[in-house]
């Protein structure tokens, strides 16, 4: 049961009131808690039950963590003064709730996203390190022994830290928990290598080591419909404990998820035992306690027992409903992932990512770049065999329903039941047909971008027109049915709106490059309409030394001309690389570009700034040539796939837009020395000092606004990242960024700002 600081009130730390000062409501609720739910915990360990509670580590309260603050500094889970509070608690839970049996601690997910609106306990990230690992083990163990109890430490780590990978690495497993023998402790693992997907090796580290051993199974599969779908996986379950009990015989139980695992409201409104048709995933609950008491058992002979108990007498019906749910592995895997990406190991951003990439947490097709063209990577141009698996799976699908529905009705127990089995393989058909447009549609448009065809954009177009119609229909039949629930295709449908958009921004990208052309031609005539303005220019962005020579134009066309012009393609080609739809994109990169202008454009006070424009703008145009020419090809699109999938052309594209980026600096420094007579030093400091204000002033907003709502709402309108991270695991938390990032990058834009104007002041006459 989850739960263990709302049960504590920690009054055996300190005077008693240290953690909880008098009148604090934290220790009436936990006695609360303890008074309501100790006795059901009691019955249940008479009526024989073990029960664990389990908690996130590290678990919080606002004055828990204040008192850890005041008295060991922070929150250091590495010092064992911490685990001295925790451990004082973790005994007054089991003098309090005597029936108990242990602690199940889970360190690899937590943090606010996890936080429970008007209820303050929550849990932090922080056990990362094998050191800390070791530490919160060795106090909880101690504790526990003393009192006859037994730790239950899940290995789902989840790539966080230096044990992320403490879940799938044998390595690691040993390093972290080689030689820690504990009779109290039991090891739980998840049977796969990684979560409870398809298409994944079972989990190398339950096959040796020392430690008693639990494997975690899944009944309610939660990235493969939450139940709704039919899902026998009786065969599966069977082989991964043959395997490990023949391996490691130190495997001494199983954990089944029957009904947990993700967030309930992300499927059908179903409760095993109690409401929606649970009936479907009961199978999976009873074939894992059939194979736990014998992993031998025949699990068609399991199924078709399932069958017979809860639907049918009937041979028949038996026989029919047991080759439909024979056919639903082969249906979930084809129909719910894209095998040729899904058959391999992928490691991105330092993580890995799991095999169902394209359908994110857990009903979200996504429709961002970074997945997208990825999948299309790794599939190594089988695109055709990924295609037709999602023709398979209707197929299959299509044939389930016709199993079930042409058994005789008078042979079922209950008609509800199979009323509700058809519908549910209804509803199979129809979201295996909506996804099957969406995969053909979003590889066809990779195959695109990375080939160019007639064919792939023919068929990219005609896909679209076909998802569109099925994402219709099945928003319309299943929008707002409780227990046949519609995918959610917000994210899909961002995706696929910029992507519409790619070859119309190709053709914008190419006018724009056109048009600068014709400025640089104009530029080298240096004649006749705003050929000064183009002379300016042209020497700005390629050589600035040699601007400070040309005489200030006497035409009006020519002084707007040098400004209005590089404003003017800047802001185009920004519009263009963000498909017209990113206006915090827009935001942050304009407002870097006006900020910088105006703090140099204040520098040289009364005098022409025409020279200053002509460098500034000239490597404006020089930067937005470089990114015209990486969209003119298929637009930006074109852009984000090879940057995610070609990492030669990243390198040198980054490598070379850097450059371009540090060389507005140097030629601002220059003109501002050659032209308008400030020493090197000076221009030095004006140059720093304008540097520094756009990126404080905007690390600042940043840091007002909050880095991970500022990332969610750029990349919502970029869609480069899955949409569902930043709702369900939060970029920064995922990515590992540091939330206090803005407010360092403000830091330093301030002590950059403030240093050149330290520059710019006490220079004796003289000295440059």
């Amino acid at each position: 049961m989850p739960g263990f600081l709302e049960y504590v009130t920690f009054a055996e730390v300190g005077d008693g009131h240290a953690v909880y000062p008098p009148g604090d409501p934290h220790v009436e609720r936990a006695q609360a808690m303890v008074a309501a739910f100790g006795p059901v915990f009691g019955y249940a360990e008479q009526m024989g039950v073990k029960v664990f509670l389990l908690t996130d580590m590290l678990a919080v309260s606002p004055p828990l963590e204040a008192y850890l603050t005041k008295t060991v500094g922070g929150l250091d889970v590495a010092d064992p003064r911490l685990w001295a509070v925790y451990q004082a608690g973790l005994a007054e839970l089991f003098g309090s709730m005597p029936f108990v049996d242990g602690l199940m601690v889970r360190i690899g997910e937590g943090g606010e996203v996890y936080a429970e609106d008007g209820w303050d306990y929550s849990s932090k990230l922080a056990v990362t390190t094998e050191a800390s690992v070791r530490t919160m083990l060795r106090a909880l163990l101690d504790t526990a022994g003393a009192a006859g109890r037994e730790v239950i430490f899940r290995t789902w780590t989840v790539g966080v830290g230096a044990v992320g990978d403490l879940h799938t690495s044998p390595e690691s497993y040993t390093q972290v928990l080689g030689g820690f023998d504990d009779p109290h402790l039991i090891v739980s693992t998840k049977y796969t290598l990684g979560d409870f997907y398809s298409h994944l090796p079972l989990n190398t580290t339950l096959l040796a080591g020392g430690h008693r051993r639990v494997v975690e199974l899944q009944a309610r599969r939660e990235f493969e419909g939450f139940g709704s779908l039919p899902n026998d996986l009786g065969p599966l379950h069977r082989q991964a404990l043959r395997e490990f009990l023949a391996a490691n015989p130190r495997v001494e139980g199983v954990w089944n998820w029957t009904q947990d695992g993700g967030p309930l409201r992300a499927g059908p409104m179903s409760l095993h035992l109690r409401a929606g048709f649970w009936q479907l995933y009961d199978l999976n609950t009873y074939a894992t306690g059939r194979l736990a008491w014998d992993p031998d058992a025949d699990s068609a002979q399991v199924t078709a027992d399932w069958a017979y108990r809860t639907f049918s007498a009937d041979p028949a019906t038996v026989a029919a409903i047991g080759q439909a749910m024979a056919l639903s592995r082969q249906a979930v895997t084809t129909g719910l992932y894209i095998g040729p990406y899904a058959d391999r190991s992928v490691r991105a951003l330092g993580l890995e990512p799991p095999p169902m990439m394209w359908i994110f947490e857990w009903d979200i097709p996504t429709g961002d770049s970074a997945a997208l063209d990825s999948i299309y990577a790794v599939t190594g141009g089988r695109v055709d065999a990924a295609i037709d698996e999602g023709e398979q799976a209707v197929t299959l699908a299509r044939r389930m329903r016709d199993l079930v529905a042409t058994t005789d009705p008078g042979t079922w127990r209950d008609a509800a039941l199979r009323a509700h089995f058809t519908r549910t393989l209804d509803y199979q058909v129809n979201l295996f047909e909506t996804l099957g447009a969406y995969r053909t549609m979003v590889l066809r448009h990779a195959q695109w971008l990375d080939t160019g065809s007639p064919a792939a954009h023919h068929g990219w177009r005609s896909a679209r027109t076909a998802y569109r119609d099925a994402r219709d229909v099945h928003r319309q039949r299943y929008g707002g049915d409780l227990d046949l629930p519609a995918y959610h295709f917000t994210a899909a449908d961002l995706g696929a709106q910029r992507a519409d958009r790619d070859p119309a921004m190709a053709w914008a990208a190419r006018l724009l490059l056109g048009s600068i052309l014709l400025v640089v031609l104009l530029g080298l005539r240096g004649r006749g309409f705003g050929g000064a303005a183009a002379r300016g220019l042209l020497l700005g962005a390629v050589r600035p030394w040699r601007v400070a020579a040309l005489p200030v134009p006497g035409s009006r066309v020519d002084r707007m001309l040098v400004w209005l012009l590089p404003a003017g393609v800047l802001m185009a080609s920004r519009l263009v690389f963000t498909w017209f739809a990113a206006p915090a994109h827009l935001l942050v990169t304009l407002g870097g570009w006006a900020l910088f202008a105006l703090v140099v454009r204040f520098a040289v006070g009364r005098r022409d700034p025409f020279h200053l424009w002509a460098v500034v703008g000239g490597v404006a145009l020089l930067r937005s040539v470089l990114l015209l020419a990486a969209l003119a090809g298929r637009g930006p699109g074109r852009y984000w796939f090879v940057f995610w999938t070609v990492p030669a052309l990243r390198a040198v594209y980054v490598t070379v837009a850097v450059a371009a980026f540090c060389w507005l600096f140097v030629a601002t420094a220059v003109i501002l020395r050659d032209r308008y007579g400030l020493r090197r030093r000076r221009a030095a400091g004006l140059t720093l000092t304008a540097a520094g204000v756009p990126l404080g002033v905007l690390s600042g907003l940043v840091a007002v606004v909050g880095l991970e709502d500022a990332l969610t709402a750029w990349n919502d309108q970029l869609a480069l990242l899955p949409w569902g991270l930043s709702r369900i695991l939060g970029i920064t938390v995922h990515l590992g960024v540091p939330a206090s990032l803005p407010g360092y990058a403000a830091g330093v834009g301030v002590t950059l700002a403030a240093v050149g104007l330290l520059l710019t002041a006490g220079r004796r006459p003289g000295l440059g």
